[in-house]
């Protein structure tokens, strides 16, 4: 079992950079499949970045070029790195552990943190 715990949200430009952590406890971090999804108000929980055990990758289209996923496994910590954000990018932010090759999808993750906010605006 694991537990997560998201920090690094705040409120930014448009343009800026965020940094989001998620930390994990818990044995074996190394073989989980991490992602980060995110939900912003009114809307579905979205998939957003994944990284598997081998340090495969898979994301979403809307975050092509500006996004990148780091897993740290010395320290069971998942980092997200937000660049040129967007105010479409506003949403709850949460980090996710798995067993499945399924990264996409949100029920192929049994835990998740509690989220933290990133707010893109002027």
């Amino acid at each position: 079992q694991v537990q997560l715990v998201e920090s690094g949200g705040g409120l930014v430009q448009p343009g800026g950079s965020l940094r989001l952590s998620c930390a994990a406890s818990g044995p074996d971090f190394w073989s989980y499949v991490m992602a980060w999804f995110r939900q912003a108000p009114g809307k579905e929980r979205e998939f957003v970045f994944g990284i598997n055990p081998s340090g495969n990758t898979y994301y979403a289209n809307s975050v092509t070029g500006r996004f990148t996923i780091a897993k740290d496994n010395a320290k069971s910590t998942l980092y997200l790195q937000m660049n040129s954000l967007k105010p479409e990018d506003t949403a709850v932010y949460f980090c996710a552990a798995g067993r499945s090759p399924y990264m996409q999808k949100s029920n192929a993750y049994g835990y998740w943190g509690p989220g933290t906010q990133v707010t893109v605006s002027a």
